[in-house]
């Protein structure tokens, strides 16, 4: 059995139609809601139980119930990387996952979970997922400094080795409209195409980069998904892995992939950066994929047009949840 945390949110809901692809439904699935008020990402997806999350804390800690589990994929935290609440994130980001990860490491249940590539903040120590530079990262806001207190935890506890704490970039794909201006800019670049023709990005305010120039690294869900099970079902590789393509895209080009899976030729606006992004805003990131690949990770990537366009053409345009 395998238990996903998250599981109504966007990686988890993806996660969790992967298993069902791979014939899998022996899955606790782990939400804040309520059994009643399943999510649509969850609601066309087949899995054995639903529990809110203090109660798979108290389900987990029963040694019976523990035995029955391979994997926990710990996906549930809150996300936005604007939240100001350090009190929240202290107990929601890093308190929730020492407390699991404590409870997997005393059952031998592997243990895989998010971090993110926000750990790394502006990248001036670079983007490489080397244990040894993990106390060197400066991350930019409060939700990248929850993801990396955790590993941090890990490390000085020395149970770092014994799990996988994946450090996610700009994921993209189906499932996440409930995430707001979280979203990524694919989903809110089509919506904008599709309601006034054009979008709009933020101009650049460093003179090394053209308008649009500024560079993520963006990763298909789907692909994101197949590292993550790749960690979870080999025990052998643990630690810090950085998930993403390793090679950074500009925002001109992503959002040019959007107008071409419609048909249309760009019309994209700059705008200013807000006052309140400047400092804090991250250029370029481009995941170091190294230390994935070495461990044996072979997960081959979609090439961002070809992602982009299965992704506008087959959920955006009609809003389809994966399993719909």
């Amino acid at each position: 059995m395998i238990a996903v945390t998250g599981a109504a949110g966007f990686i988890g809901s993806n996660l969790v139609w992967r298993l069902n692809q791979q014939g899998r439904d022996d899955i606790v699935v782990v939400d804040l809601d309520p059994a009643a008020d399943i999510s649509p990402n969850l609601a066309p997806l087949r899995f054995a139980a639903y529990h809110t999350r203090d109660a798979f804390l108290e389900w987990l800690s029963v040694p019976a119930n523990a035995r029955t589990l391979e994997t926990v994929y710990h996906l549930g935290a809150c996300s936005s990387t604007t939240e100001t609440r350090w009190h929240y994130l202290a107990e929601n980001n890093l308190g929730n996952t020492r407390d699991l990860c404590r409870l997997c490491l005393d059952a031998d249940v592997r243990f895989v979970c998010a971090s993110s590539a926000a750990t790394y903040g502006d990248g001036r120590h670079g983007y490489d997922d080397d244990h040894a530079l993990l106390e060197t990262l400066e991350p930019l806001n409060l939700y990248g400094r929850s993801k990396h207190e955790f590993d941090l935890w890990a490390l000085d506890r020395g149970v770092l080795g014994d799990i996988a704490s994946l450090k996610y970039f700009n994921v993209y794909g189906p499932n996440e409209w409930h995430k707001g201006e979280m979203r990524s800019m694919v989903c809110k670049g089509y919506e904008q195409v599709r309601d006034t023709g054009r979008v709009s990005l933020f101009a650049s305010d460093r003179p090394e980069y053209p308008d649009g120039g500024q560079q993520r690294d963006f990763i298909w869900v789907d692909d994101a998904v197949a590292m993550t099970l790749w960690c979870g079902e080999h025990r052998e590789a643990g630690g810090v892995f950085n998930v993403g393509t390793g090679e950074a895209a500009t925002w001109n080009r992503l959002i040019g992939a959007i107008f071409a899976a419609l048909g249309r030729e760009p019309a994209i606006d700059y705008v200013a950066m807000p006052d309140e992004l400047k400092g804090r805003y991250q250029y370029h990131t481009e995941a170091c994929m190294k230390k994935l690949r070495a461990a044996g990770c072979d997960v081959p990537l979609t090439r961002l047009e070809d992602a982009v366009a299965q992704y506008v053409r087959g959920h955006l345009v009609d809003r389809r949840h994966r399993g719909d």
